[in-house]
């Protein structure tokens, strides 16, 4: 799986259609979580899409949110974005706005994580810390069964996701813990540099 993007021409086709802080933290903190998960799941070679198609997810999403998914593949293929990369980015949107199916591991991995990664990040900024990196399972656990935290963030989709994936719901929850960990630093650096 390869895009003729580069990971700058991403971030700058991102920023085109994207300039609150909260969409592009999102984005960077997808495309890190993404990378993350095709290290551990045996992609590695692949990581580069991966992490772009984890930037570019929600490319659509600030200027037509009621389009969010649709709208996605004209911005992606002006970009000059292959249609694998538009396959894999509409495909998050199955079951919501689009009929596009997540079919690849990569896909169903965004597709499980993206909401999960608003979930933590809500969690997180709760804490003392306001880090990922001393979040335990348990107390993810806690949030995630309170419907009335993060309420954006759909717990049907996280557990469908799981469903997709042949996983646990906890193992989901668990690594993409660690994955947003990972990622963290490099994130709230890339955010200081941007602001």
């Amino acid at each position: 799986m390869k895009t003729s993007l580069s990971r700058e021409q991403a971030l700058e086709l991102l920023k085109k259609y994207n300039k609150e802080p909260f969409h592009i933290l999102h984005a960077l903190t997808v495309e890190g979580v993404m990378r993350w998960y095709a290290e551990e799941l045996g992609y590695g070679e692949d990581a580069d899409f991966w992490g772009i198609v984890g930037l570019l997810h929600d490319i659509d999403f600030e200027l037509y949110p009621e389009e969010h998914c649709e709208k996605a593949p004209e911005l992606l293929r002006e970009g000059g974005a292959e249609e694998e990369l538009i396959h894999a980015v509409v495909s998050h949107g199955y079951g919501l706005r689009v009929d596009t199916a997540p079919e690849h591991e990569m896909e169903k991995v965004l597709f499980a994580s993206d909401e999960l990664t608003g979930l933590i990040g809500a969690a997180a900024r709760m804490r003392p810390s306001k880090s990922s990196k001393d979040m335990e399972l348990s107390s993810l656990k806690k949030k995630f069964k309170d419907k009335k935290f993060a309420a954006g963030c759909s717990r049907d989709v996280i557990s469908r996701g799981a469903d997709q994936l042949g996983w646990e719901l906890d193992r989901l929850l668990d690594q993409t813990i660690l994955a947003m960990r990972s990622c963290e630093d490099q994130v709230n650096a890339e955010m200081e540099q941007l602001a």
